[in-house]
């Protein structure tokens, strides 16, 4: 994703705002919670939360998207955001996609919308399970306007956020089209007077936290929330609310979420090679090419991109020549060793290897049409099967998040590992391969947390180069 406005140093800041309301009885006595956290490593930065007095749910919840967007703008007035709400109806009316008609709502909806300058903020819907934080908040500035105090940060934090100091940031830190997979191709404002602390900090220095590695597109889970909304005005019909009960309850047993710094792996597939442009399949059976120059730069775009970043504590690739220096190329420039892991190599593609899709298509007619149909199919020749793959790439993660809990990997590989690795955090189905692109020197990443909570984020930094 290539910047879209120049920040502090060079960089834009990436922040994730999470913000909820509720009122008890609705109207009713109401409060409203907010954090903002560093999307790289999940760490709050800064919490918000006030009781409101008997307002309306969705007021509330407006609060908080405000609080939220506030608090941000305090900490880097240039950054990106991204606002993630269980509130349906603040996330379209922000986006623009429902009409605001509710006279209390019209004046908040417009005071969020001046905080940071359009298109500087993106809306998110994410379940109530996966808001607990933003949830809980709200729910101690109740809890606390019902004694008659005013809502102060409880020791709850400290254990949501990553355990106790360890996990917090203190001021000057940094925190630690179809596409046959294989071929590279795309073939068939005023103060609210909300509290708000910087969690393990008095303040927090605008240059300290780092952006993440990939921002974008996020699928989360977690686990069933507290619910501090109510049922608003017009915010859900009865089939949306359906909708949302079946997924809170769909996992009995979770305990509360995981929010402590996940292993995150950035998964950059390596640069071109003399093969790539030509869209022939490439795995891990055939002539093993190099990089080709427009590879190498490629490369070498990546790892100025990802030194401003300044997120990857290490760098591991699959064996393969093309990986390898892909790897070796950015490893130099962030003065990182790359380990090698024999899990992350591309898949084989048996007699296949080096030829187009068309001409596979020509000379293997009824061996594709059984491998497009089925992930236990293999390639002719004695390939590898996706189903096999996956099998590889399950045991290849499980290993890696292991060795590099609470890290920020850089993971060099292939079309289908990375691709496998987005699906099996996805839970989508084996045919999904066929239903991404991913062009050379991309990078994707996906968080995986210690409850079995998996988000993932996709940007894409160098497609542009062709």
């Amino acid at each position: 994703m290539t910047d879209p406005v120049a920040g502090a140093q060079g960089r834009v800041r990436e922040f994730v705002v999470e913000a909820d309301g509720g009122s008890r009885g609705n109207p009713g006595p109401a409060g409203y919670g907010a954090v903002v956290l560093d999307p790289a490593t999940g760490e709050s930065l800064v919490e918000a939360a006030e009781y409101l007095g008997v307002v309306t749910n969705n007021v509330a919840e407006y609060r908080g998207l405000l609080a939220g967007l506030r608090a941000a703008r305090e900490l880097d007035p240039d950054a990106v955001v991204h606002v993630r709400m269980d509130s349906k109806l603040v996330v379209e009316q922000m986006s623009g996609r429902w009409k605001i008609k509710h006279p209390d709502m019209k004046p908040l909806a417009a005071e969020a919308a001046r905080v940071f300058p359009p298109g500087r903020v993106t809306y998110e819907w994410i379940p109530r399970a996966s808001n607990k934080h933003a949830d809980r908040l709200a729910n101690e500035a109740m809890d606390a306007g019902a004694r008659g105090e005013a809502w102060s940060p409880s020791g709850s934090t400290a254990e949501l956020d990553a355990g106790g100091a360890a996990g917090r940031i203190a001021p000057g830190e940094r925190p630690a089209a179809r596409q046959a997979p294989g071929t590279g191709t795309g073939t068939p404002s005023p103060d609210t007077g909300a509290r708000a602390t910087a969690v393990g900090a008095t303040a927090v220095d605008p240059s300290a936290a780092t952006p993440s590695a990939a921002t974008g597109v996020t699928a989360a889970t977690g686990a069933p929330g507290t619910g501090a909304s109510g049922t608003g005005i017009a915010a859900e019909t009865p089939a949306e609310a359906d909708v949302r009960a079946a997924r809170t309850v769909a996992s009995p047993g979770w305990g509360p979420p995981d929010m402590g710094a996940p292993a995150t792996f950035v998964l950059l597939r390596h640069g071109e090679t003399p093969l790539t442009p030509q869209k022939r399949f490439s795995g891990s059976g055939g002539s093993d090419p190099s990089l080709s120059s427009v590879g190498r730069e490629q490369a070498e775009r990546v790892a100025e991109s990802l030194a401003r970043r300044g997120t990857i504590e290490a760098v591991v690739a699959s064996p393969l020549a093309r990986t390898r220096e892909t790897a070796g190329i950015v490893a130099a420039r962030l003065g990182l060793e790359v380990a090698v892991d024999e899990g992350l190599r591309e898949t084989d593609f048996g007699a296949w290897e080096g030829l187009t899709f068309g001409e596979v298509r020509d000379r293997h007619p009824e061996d594709l049409d059984a491998w497009l149909a089925s992930p236990d199919a293999e390639p002719t020749g004695g390939g590898e099967s996706f189903a096999a793959t996956g099998v590889r790439v399950a045991a290849t993660r499980d290993r890696l998040v292991a060795a590099y809990a609470g890290r920020t990997v850089l993971l060099v590989s292939h079309v289908t590992p990375i691709k496998t690795f987005l699906r099996l955090a996805l839970g989508a189905p084996p045919e999904s391969l066929f239903r991404m692109e991913l062009s050379a020197a991309s990078l994707s990443a996906v968080a995986y947390y210690a409850d079995g909570g998996a988000s993932v984020r996709l940007f894409n930094e160098t497609s542009h180069l062709r």
